[in-house]
């Protein structure tokens, strides 16, 4: 349990008192990045005399299970000292569940009610974390609603909408300071290729793709950034028409990626590639891999992992060597009720089977057919 000691109390945040407790909850915010920012780089086993190498940096191995906790902590920061934060301000998020998660720990941390406005589809597993950590859940049923939901919450109550979609991008220091993108590369500096060919990344709020796409041209780093998109997500398609007010108004089955619209966090101008990922084929791609590697991973790190096993084999086919690196997002416990559930994907209408047979030619032979399922997109149903 989180205990919190010696608090500064005072109603004014700009207060000497104020400015004390804001002291305070920075020292704290920093005290727990000490013990918790880096997570381990796994190499995944690929057959042996491959020149191409993949790497997957865990995420999942944070306290709160989750990439979101990065950006948690940076969000709180943020708030904190733009003043945004007192010792009483009630924070509400608008969240599939991971970043609630994450934003209920710090919450907790600093002593400050918590309040998550989730879709109502979002899994029971994701719900009751973000219960276990202090916070409470306020269910919407139109995922598109959940942001003006939380505004409303916010004036009503007299809190901080922290708006995670608005503020990831500028939140966290693309510069350094140990932020993913610095990780990464400080752990690959004795590997057989240290700079990656790509890093492939999914988008939820677009704040991790902006911090990696930024860091790469401010380190002159030659690695190029792919980042992988789920059906109804805007992100893919916004990107292709070059469209930033593209909507598709339809929620992604893929919690944590993919969004309805373009959000302001997302910077399509550091991006090189992207790859629109059907969602049979993202859960089939962390099935495979839990079979295979024993990593039960969830299913927007399938998205990734998709993206990134295409990226080896159209490596391999060119001929080309050197690495590549991608995210374990959280684990897939999370979403054994949803995803992972036959029943769910049958309803869903989901064949994953076809795309299971796909990633595990792809992994064990690097080999990526010509031939592939199309792609259900928002162009095919006229959406703008």
């Amino acid at each position: 349990m989180t205990t919190t000691v010696d608090v500064p109390r005072d109603t004014d945040r700009h207060s000497p008192t104020g400015r004390r407790w804001a002291g305070w909850a920075v020292a704290t915010l920093e005290a727990e990045s000490g013990r918790t920012a880096d997570t381990h780089l796994h190499q995944v086993p690929l057959p042996p005399g491959w020149d191409v190498l993949l790497y997957l940096k865990d995420e999942s191995s944070h306290p709160t299970g989750s990439l979101k906790h990065r950006l948690a902590r940076s969000l709180f920061l943020y708030a904190v000292c733009n003043g945004w934060l007192d010792e009483d301000t009630p924070v509400i998020e608008s969240s599939s569940g991971s970043t609630a998660i994450s934003e209920a720990y710090f919450a907790r941390l600093l002593g400050l009610p918590f309040i998550a406005v989730v879709p109502r589809n979002t899994s029971a597993e994701k719900i009751a974390l973000i219960q276990r950590h202090g916070g409470t859940c306020h269910l919407v049923d139109d995922p598109t609603m959940a942001d003006g939901e939380s505004r409303r919450l916010a004036e009503r109550l007299g809190g901080h909408y922290m708006d995670q979609f608005t503020y990831a991008e500028r939140a966290t220091d693309w510069r350094g300071n140990n932020n993913i993108a610095e990780s990464i590369f400080t752990q690959l500096r004795h590997e057989p290729y240290p700079e990656p060919r790509w890093i492939i990344v999914g988008a939820g709020t677009g704040g991790t793709s902006a911090t990696i796409g930024r860091y790469l041209r401010y380190r002159r780093h030659p690695t190029r950034l792919c980042v992988v998109d789920p059906e109804n997500s805007a992100y893919f398609p916004s990107w292709d028409t070059q469209d930033p007010g593209y909507r598709t108004g339809r929620g992604s089955r893929i919690e944590g990626i993919g969004r309805p619209g373009v959000e302001p966090s997302f910077l399509p101008s550091v991006i090189d590639r992207m790859i629109q990922v059907p969602d049979a084929a993202s859960i089939a791609a962390a099935e495979v891999f839990h079979r295979l590697t024993g990593f039960f991973a969830g299913p927007s790190t399938g998205t990734n992992l998709y993206g990134a096993l295409r990226t080896v084999c159209e490596m391999r086919a060119a001929g080309e060597s050197g690495s590549v690196v991608t995210l374990w997002c959280d684990q897939g416990e999370r979403y054994t009720s949803s995803c992972f559930a036959p029943a769910w994907q049958r309803a869903q209408g989901l064949d994953v089977a076809t795309y299971a047979s796909l990633v595990e030619k792809a992994m064990t032979e690097g080999v990526w057919p010509d031939d592939l399922p199309a792609t259900p997109s928002p162009h095919d149903l006229g959406v703008k």
